[in-house]
């Protein structure tokens, strides 16, 4: 029943009216601000030339378990009852006008590899491992970075266009090139800008390259060609780090499709929709889940 709830939001969300962000037919309540979505307090607003409804549901929880850089450290996303929600399926994409929700995973300037536990219960967040032991990157990240919730890179679907890669069974990645420096959790609005197909060990690891509403530059940012004006060359960078993190782990660089660029504005959005779509298809079982959770 829950799956099918949220393939119903999905076709509620193509239908919201133009003039707002307003989601339709989800679970959370709506309030009215200016700037970043976080489940447990409201940041404050500012003035910025592009505004829109955000949601905000104070009654939904972030709940950390265990210590940060253990095994055991989860954080869970829950309501006052204590059920928990999945950050992977429960938070809606769509927000109208082009705008969608990040979770943040992994706050811009540190190296804790955290990430959706997509086989456990309620997705929560934890740090990667690897043999047993946490994973860290090299050095730090220098950007936001986490997961476009409701989306899924099928892996038994090749993509043409991307040197025949199947998906990497993961939810699709989000690089938040703002200023601020968010935390684990965090949700956030943001608008997309381009997208990057990295090849990782053969399999396709799309990076979209968005912005939070709140930032301050977030109203000069439209599309590829204004990222490069206003952020000079943060796109390259983008694509040298996540070619090269492996490398001192004495791993290959990893390769990149379409080119070895960054497609624009358009292109993300497709992307969003497809791997939008194959979620839906998840969540529905038809495809199989296999060691996913659908909770």
């Amino acid at each position: 029943m829950a799956a099918a709830a949220r393939v119903i939001a999905i076709a509620g969300n193509s239908t919201a009216a133009a003039s707002s962000c307003l989601l339709i037919k989800t679970p959370f309540a709506l309030q009215r601000c200016s700037n970043g979505l976080r489940f447990n307090n409201v940041r404050r607003s500012s003035k910025r030339l592009f505004s829109c409804n955000a949601i905000y549901n104070p009654q939904v929880q972030i709940k950390q378990e265990g210590q940060p850089e253990t095994l055991d450290y989860r954080v869970f996303f829950e309501d006052t009852s204590g059920k928990k929600i999945s950050p992977w399926h429960d938070v809606p994409l769509h927000l109208g006008d082009g705008v969608f929700s990040f979770i943040v995973e992994i706050p811009k300037e540190s190296s804790a590899k955290m990430e959706v536990a997509t086989d456990e219960l309620y997705t929560p967040i934890k740090q990667d491992t690897k043999k047993g032991k946490l994973r860290y990157y090299p050095y730090n990240i220098n950007w936001n970075y986490g997961l476009l919730p409701q989306t899924w890179e099928d892996p038994s679907l090749a993509n043409s266009e991307v040197e025949g890669a199947f998906g990497d069974n993961d939810p699709v990645d989000v690089v938040e090139i703002g200023e601020s420096r968010r935390k684990i959790g965090d949700i956030l609005k943001v608008k997309p800008l381009a997208a990057l197909a990295m090849i990782d060990e053969g399999e396709l690891d799309w990076k979209i390259v968005a912005i939070s509403l709140d930032d301050p530059r977030a109203y000069l940012v439209n599309d590829i060609d204004d990222v490069e004006k206003h952020f000079p060359g943060t796109l390259t960078a983008v694509r040298d780090w996540f070619r090269d993190y492996k490398i001192p782990d004495g791993k290959p660089a990893n390769k990149f499709g379409l080119g070895n660029k960054a497609a624009n504005k358009d292109y993300a959005l497709k992307v969003i929709t497809e791997t939008n779509e194959s979620w839906a298809k998840l969540v529905k079982r038809s495809i199989p889940a296999r060691e996913l959770s659908l909770v």
